[in-house]
């Protein structure tokens, strides 16, 4: 057995994490930023296990990377696909793009592609991702020797079992895990049901989520006959995981000597970013002044975490595998109390300028998300069009809107309403 280094299991390695927060666009990048992020990864328009999300041109990366760096935060690029003989020649050329880019670190998974990012961007940071499946101490010494910066671990792993990992592998080998986001059903989330079913490929970035569909059985010589399947009688849809979530486990996190805090999401919206970078900023924040002043704080961040989109949430694997509890049976809808309506891009006489992504109507209550951690309750006084029209409501999706609230706004300010009945 190698020897453990200086970090013994049980011991609290108080090494205040990096928070990791997903972005899809330049928008959201600058969000995540500004609202708490210390490091933001993205997907270029090619070769990331998101081809569905919007995803950055060039030019788009360069003014992010450009603008994270400005404030010394740090941006990482996925490259993460499981790539074929087709994809290599793509690969190569495009890693020589983004050396212009200078991005932080690439997200790698397929060994075909880490050689080539040694050879074509050897002065870029390499990190390991979770579609590596990497579940134990002697797959993170491999990736270290192979000049990996970073590892991230798999969702199947617990904090015990990521403790121990800690002990075994060198300080400057870095650990990152999920924390909070999406589940998925098949190991790591290499799935094969997407491929199976429409002939898109998940490890390419196309999955369809076929693990959150309804499914039925039909007996062979019974063809019509849709016979439901189903764990209990509570209903079918037997794939469906809850979300992730460990707001309430920072201490226990932070312990495992876990180096990054990431956050899955990179097709969700501002309004889930920036809830998700200002709450566990505050938490692990709160944390390093002192363990009594997390705890006293933590009824704010269950109740911020419960203003985002979400499908209820689970501890995972953390604390031994996950039961009959970890999934939800009766349908597949989101829990959505609070509707996101748009950033405040600039203010003046008119009010804030917004690009409108959910009606909302003059004289309605709306909450006002403010970077600090502030929620203000604020009255829309005017809704203008981009003309200048006064405006009774805007139903129009993505309508450039000026609208003028009871309470003082800035530039960045996010603008949310409760919706629950």
């Amino acid at each position: 057995m190698e020897e453990k280094n200086s970090f013994s299991k049980g011991e609290k390695r108080q090494k205040k994490p990096e928070l990791l927060i997903p972005a899809n666009s330049l928008e959201v990048l600058k969000v995540a930023v500004l609202y708490g992020a210390d490091a933001v990864y993205i997907g270029g328009e090619h070769y990331g296990l998101r081809a569905k999300a919007k995803n950055f041109s060039a030019e788009e990366m360069r003014e992010g990377i450009e603008f994270a760096h400005s404030l010394g935060k740090k941006v990482y690029v996925t490259a993460n696909i499981t790539a074929h003989n087709r994809d290599l020649v793509g690969v190569k050329e495009y890693f020589g793009e983004l050396s212009a880019l200078s991005p932080d670190a690439l997200i790698i998974s397929d060994p075909g592609v880490f050689e080539i990012a040694r050879e074509t961007v050897p002065e870029i940071e390499i990190h390991i991702s979770t579609q590596a499946n990497n579940v134990n101490y002697r797959t993170c010494l491999f990736w270290k020797k192979m000049g990996a910066k970073r590892v991230v671990t798999a969702r199947e792993l617990s904090l015990t079992e990521i403790a121990e990992i800690r002990t075994y592998i060198p300080d400057d080998l870095e650990l990152e895990t999920f924390v909070h986001g999406a589940m998925c059903i098949s190991y790591s989330g290499r799935c094969l049901l997407s491929n199976y079913f429409t002939g898109r490929d998940a490890n390419l970035g196309a999955c369809t989520h076929p693990c959150r569909w309804k499914y039925y059985l039909m007996e062979e010589t019974r063809p019509g006959e849709y016979l439901p399947v189903f764990e209990n009688d509570r209903g079918t849809y037997i794939f469906n995981s809850r979300d992730l979530c460990m707001i309430e486990y920072i201490p226990e996190l932070i312990g495992a000597g876990i180096d990054s805090f990431k956050v899955e999401g990179r097709m969700k919206n501002a309004l889930y970013v920036a809830a998700m970078a200002r709450t566990y900023r505050k938490a692990i924040d709160d944390y390093f002044v002192s363990e009594e002043c997390y705890k006293e704080n933590l009824s704010w961040y269950q109740r911020e975490i419960g203003k985002c989109t979400y499908r209820q949430y689970t501890t995972g694997f953390f604390f031994g595998k996950p039961g009959t509890d970890a999934q939800i049976y009766d349908n597949s809808v989101y829990v959505k109390d609070y509707a996101y309506l748009g950033i405040i891009y600039e203010v003046g006489e008119n009010g804030g300028r917004m690009e409108q992504r959910n009606k909302f109507s003059v004289g309605d209550t709306v909450e006002i998300m403010k970077p600090s951690g502030e929620n203000l309750t604020a009255r829309v006084l005017a809704i203008r069009d981009g003309e200048g029209n006064l405006m009774g409501s805007c139903p129009h999706p993505k309508q450039e809107i000026f609208v003028q609230f009871d309470r003082e706004i800035e530039v960045f300010d996010l603008v949310r309403q409760c919706r629950e009945p």
